[in-house]
């Protein structure tokens, strides 16, 4: 029996009109009422994150920035943080502003950049975000962040990767959770340790959860949980990492996981 089940927002949880569909909704209920921890497992940062939560109407804790925050709903207590580390952040904005490279850090919750650009609009519109200018970059670096992005043509990235790695070292965690995304977090920053903590929150074991995603960075969850979903619409990268292949998020994916995992279990216990 499953006890917990971690799910990500984006192209998982929501279809491509950014909408949890009443179907997936009625199973996101149908788990709950079965005792079973719903909780979403996302990149984005609280306070996006916390939004679609409460419309799902789910009180538990949250995992947002990849895994460097987790939050309660119900009283917005911290129960985990981890920040990138300071010679990483200070190594990270220099070397973003020698290269001219668009760089976004969050400093408590809110989106920060040193210019406004394309980018940045297009970015914050898909993720309907607020975002703050700071062109003097000296001013962010002090300020303690869980999580920094770049946003550029997904081959660039794919080579900036790893000159980043050895630049910053095993200090901080890198991942990508768009091809267009370059995301720098603390090396304890993951979804799958993020996982593991909430496991042991609840008193249940990891063997007892599941994990539910389509991009890179949910791999961690996937390998840490008793079962790892990827939807069909996943990166073939994460589907040969996973234990089973549901629907894609145009086709309720979570709800077919829920029925077959959580709900049929519950009814044959029953």
């Amino acid at each position: 029996m499953y006890k917990l089940i971690a799910i990500d927002i984006d192209d998982t949880l929501i279809n491509d009109d950014k909408e949890v569909t009443p179907a997936t909704q009625t199973a996101l209920e149908q788990a709950v009422a079965a005792g079973v921890v719903v909780t979403l497992a996302t990149g984005r940062a609280y306070a996006s994150a916390q939004a679609i939560a409460r419309q799902t109407g789910l009180n538990v804790p949250i995992i947002t920035y990849q895994g460097a925050l987790i939050k309660n709903l119900l009283d917005e207590e911290v129960l985990y943080e981890r920040y990138v580390p300071q010679d990483a952040v200070r190594k990270l904005f220099t070397y973003c502003v020698e290269h001219d490279l668009h760089l976004q850090t969050y400093i408590d919750d809110k989106l920060y950049a040193r210019e406004e650009n394309q980018k940045l609009i297009d970015y914050t519109t898909l993720n309907k975000t607020q975002y703050y200018v700071e062109p003097d970059w000296e001013k962010l670096v002090p300020q303690k962040t869980p999580k920094m992005l770049i946003i550029d043509d997904p081959d660039f990235l794919d080579e900036l990767t790893p000159i980043l790695r050895e630049l910053l070292g095993d200090s901080v965690h890198i991942t990508k959770s768009k091809p267009y995304f370059l995301e720098i977090m603390h090396h304890e920053g993951t979804k799958g340790l993020a996982l593991e903590f909430l496991a042991n929150h609840f008193g249940c074991d990891l063997s007892e959860t599941i994990a539910v995603g389509d991009s890179w960075n949910d791999h961690e969850m996937l390998e840490a949980a008793g079962l790892g979903v990827a939807m069909e619409n996943a990166i073939p990268a994460l589907k040969k990492v996973a234990d089973y292949i549901t629907h894609s998020n145009n086709e309720d994916g979570v709800k077919h996981v829920i029925e077959k995992f959580i709900l049929q279990n519950a009814d044959q216990q029953a």
